[in-house]
């Protein structure tokens, strides 16, 4: 059996998009940077779970069914599994878009010059000072225009 991380965005009810000037996203940099360490503190202890699983899995015969320490290990793994969807869905209320693990990426939705855009954050940045288009990606960041930030 294979154990997967299931994100859960909008459990109860879908989230409208939220739209951020540079400013208000700035301001809610405090509490996103808390859930984001939470997050990343959290995902490297989920995935050395679904490893030892896997292993235990690995060694046991499935006419077997679940060892007590599969089981173990799967409540743990679901326990844990369940917080990380808890945070996301937290940073998902904010308005915030969370885009991976290992660089602790968020995104916040504004708009440039009329334009649809991404606030582009970084675990470790103090603030936002860039931004990309919605397609762009991480590649496409580029730094906040100085009239902007003013």
């Amino acid at each position: 059996m294979r154990l997967t991380l299931h994100f859960a965005p909008s459990r109860f009810y879908p989230v409208p998009r939220k739209y951020f000037t540079l400013a208000e996203a700035n301001r809610t940099l405090p509490l996103v940077k808390r859930i984001v360490a939470d997050l990343i503190a959290l995902h490297p202890h989920w995935r050395d779970l679904v490893a030892k699983y896997e292993l235990v899995a690995a060694q046991a015969r499935p006419e077997w069914g679940e060892s007590t320490e599969q089981l173990a290990l799967r409540g743990r793994i679901e326990d844990i599994a369940r917080q990380i969807n808890d945070f996301l869905l937290e940073l998902e209320q904010i308005g915030c878009v969370f885009k991976g693990f290992e660089p602790g990426l968020v995104d916040f939705y504004g708009k440039l010059d009329g334009k649809e855009i991404f606030w582009c954050w970084k675990q470790g940045e103090d603030r936002i000072d860039h931004w990309h288009e919605l397609e762009a990606g991480y590649a496409g960041r580029q730094p906040v225009p100085e009239v902007v930030r003013q």
